[in-house]
């Protein structure tokens, strides 16, 4: 049973001048996040169309939101958002974790390929989608004439010309650069795996996949937490990479995305500043729901 102790004069002493020496940092904060969040949530309580300035800035309320469970396009892109999330973050974490496995391994030149698998992490995403978009082409593209070369397609296809072909190379692209990432905060987990438990279990006859399952699994709950956190987050905020490569075409457009052609193309500011503040509300609940339930894995136990 934990009993309270009572905070000395010192502490208290301590907490003022930690306080006073992030206070600094506590308003650029302010200045430069919570501001701009607190001014969105005030436009999407508004009718705010720059299309007709002269009809002013009306107070609307919730209308923008109620509005966009109205909208067909919203929900639809929503539940691609969903999806595309899912299938992407699902397949990252398989693939970052058997890279980092192989990377945790003792090989000579073990240091070059863990630079070299970080590659497409490190590029721009709007470089590497714009890259991708090469790749993908109907005419002249390298993906089209290695299938072809091996026989799985009998002609060159416009992949990004179809919903499934279009879906299939965002998954694509997205994995092949953000795999690597997943790689690498795995990485860092199984390198704090202490080697003693490993060696008992080889004495005990565990094998490799047993050692996997009653070792390095259970003991990697945290760190794949974390990685799952930031790439589902990363995920659902999806946006330079759709704008690229698909521009939101054949069923591929993100909220994001429709948000921002809502504020940029549409120029209503009320309705675009409602999909941001979804956005973000998703985003947060998103994080409460791992901190909620994995919280303790999370933040470690005492």
């Amino acid at each position: 049973m934990k009993t309270s102790r009572k905070i000395s004069a010192r502490e208290r002493q301590d907490a003022k001048v930690a306080w006073l020496m992030m206070s600094p940092a506590l308003l650029v904060l302010a200045v430069i996040a919570l501001y701009p969040v607190l001014r969105t949530f005030w436009l999407s309580l508004h009718e705010m169309s720059l299309k007709n300035p002269g009809s002013g800035y009306p107070f609307i309320g919730l209308g923008n939101y109620i509005e966009i469970f109205s909208d067909e396009r919203a929900m639809t892109d929503i539940l691609f958002t969903i999806q595309f999330t899912v299938v992407t973050v699902v397949l990252e974490m398989f693939i970052g974790f058997a890279a980092a496995l192989i990377m945790n391994r003792a090989f000579k030149g073990r240091g070059l390929v863990r630079a070299a698998i970080l590659i497409p992490w490190a590029i721009p995403t709007s470089v590497s989608a714009m890259m991708w978009k090469f790749i993908y082409n109907d005419q002249y593209g390298m993906f089209n004439d290695i299938l072809y070369r091996l026989g799985v397609i009998d002609g060159y296809k416009a992949w990004l010309s179809s919903s499934g072909g279009s879906f299939m190379a965002l998954v694509i692209t997205d994995v092949w650069k953000t795999a690597p990432y997943m790689a690498l905060l795995i990485l860092a987990g199984l390198q704090m795996l202490p080697e003693e438990l490993y060696e008992s279990a080889k004495l005990d006859g565990a094998n490799v996949i047993q050692r996997f399952f009653t070792i390095t699994l259970p003991l990697m709950k945290r760190p794949l937490l974390v990685a799952l956190l930031f790439r589902t987050l990363d995920a659902f905020r999806v946006f330079d990479l759709i704008s690229v490569l698909t521009g939101g075409a054949n069923g591929t457009e993100s909220i994001c995305v429709y948000a921002h052609k809502q504020l940029m193309s549409f120029l209503d500011f009320g309705y675009g500043s409602a999909l941001a503040v979804l956005i973000f509300i998703v985003v947060f609940i998103i994080s409460l729901i791992y901190m909620f339930f994995m919280g303790g894995d999370l933040a470690g136990d005492d």
